[in-house]
């Protein structure tokens, strides 16, 4: 007997879930030539082709030329008037917001310095503030904001919008945070710790978009780590893969206030009190640049330490990248080599593909970055598109 052909409504399902795939994948990357689609999605080119042609003509994405390997090529992005997101990344002493919009271009930015143990409800409410007046400046109403992106420096459960870990962030526990910013925004709000945040921007847009298995180690005034397994974040639960801030390296090392003996930048930085001063990691950043011998030293320790932290990491999950961000990274290879030599000295050594230790390619800025893609990702950009008769077919 003859397989029965498919209804016209399986088919119709079929069309409408290749159009899904082919928007998440630009939704994903910000932008992806029709040959990129085709790899990225596994639908034929004439699919590909047919499908970008609908969402033109929809105002879904646009098509602009572009050079791919020496080569012409139509870069397919998602339509500029489909919405804008904001990215709000809150340090210990600094709070970064950004909008953007779904292609991943930021199109206004501030930052604005906190106070030290500075509290959740005032600093949400500097957020909210900020992100309304960036919309402003840019001529757009609130209305038009898809969502928000935000990242702290703490474990989260992303499902409640808790600090998961007590006492990393003073005055912040108990607090559902997402919910706060929701009200004070009449936004949909999505939090995230900040260095998997990192890990995500660098794996969709930076030097990790190229594996599917990396890590992103931020080392800054805390050392944390996020984790990409299969190209997806792995948070784990509560969210508190990848803190290796909280591995023990010396059973009398420093306390932190969570009660765990911790990789901490602060510790290191103590032995340059007698002969600097007290320094901010930021003066001990620009010092060391500057060629001060105390400093890089200082530096090349924390960067050999680090190191050996996150090759136990790397030898448990078995990477493809290590991408290392935050301020200590600004210093380049003073650092940075220390931490690539530790990580080749205490990680086995892949002869066919080998493990690749390199600088976060976004910088200060993959945080916040990766507060615009959480936004973009965790929302329908398609909610506010023009064409009636086209919204939810995706």
């Amino acid at each position: 007997m003859r397989g029965r052909l498919p209804v016209s409504g399986s088919q119709s399902s079929l069309r409408e879930a290749n159009r899904a795939r082919v928007v998440d994948a630009v939704k994903r990357h910000g932008g992806l030539t029709q040959v990129e689609l085709t790899g990225a999605t596994g639908l034929s080119a004439a699919t590909v082709s047919t499908i970008v042609k609908e969402l033109v003509t929809a105002g879904m994405v646009e098509v602009r030329p572009a050079v791919r390997s020496g080569r012409r090529a139509q870069l397919v992005t998602l339509s500029h008037r489909v919405g804008l997101v904001a990215g709000v990344v809150v340090g210990y002493r600094h709070m970064r917001v950004a909008i953007a919009d779904v292609t991943h271009e930021v199109v206004a930015e501030q930052t604005l310095p906190l106070p030290a143990d500075h509290r959740c409800d005032t600093s949400l409410d500097r957020a909210a503030l900020l992100v309304v007046d960036l919309l402003e400046r840019v001529g757009v109403d609130l209305d038009e904001l898809l969502a928000i992106g935000l990242g702290i420096p703490a474990s989260v459960d992303v499902s409640t919008g808790l600090i998961t870990v007590r006492g990393v962030l003073r005055g912040w526990d108990g607090v559902p945070i997402a919910q706060v910013l929701e009200k004070r925004l009449a936004r949909p709000v999505f939090v995230d710790n900040d260095a998997n945040l990192g890990a995500l921007a660098e794996s969709t847009v930076g030097a990790a978009r190229e594996y599917h298995h990396a890590l992103y180690v931020r080392a800054s005034h805390g050392v944390g780590a996020g984790v990409i397994i299969g190209g997806r974040l792995h948070r784990g639960p509560g969210g508190t893969a990848g803190e290796i801030g909280h591995v023990q390296v010396e059973p009398a090392g420093r306390i932190c206030v969570c009660g765990s003996t911790v990789v901490g930048i602060p510790a290191l930085l103590e032995p340059l009190r007698t002969s600097h001063g007290n320094l901010t990691l930021r003066d001990v950043v620009t010092l060391a640049n500057d060629d001060d011998p105390g400093c890089r030293e200082i530096v090349a320790d924390a960067g050999a330490t680090v190191g050996a932290v996150v090759a136990n990491l790397a030898t448990v999950m078995g990477p493809e990248c290590v991408v290392v961000g935050g301020e200590l990274a600004e210093t380049g290879e003073t650092f940075l080599g220390p931490v690539r030599e530790a990580i080749r000295r205490r990680t086995l050594l892949n002869q066919l593909t080998p493990l690749d230790v390199v600088p976060a390619e976004l910088g200060a800025r993959a945080e916040l970055m990766g507060a615009i893609v959480l936004a973009l990702q965790s929302t329908d950009v398609f909610e506010n598109a023009d064409d009636g008769t086209q919204k939810g077919s995706l």
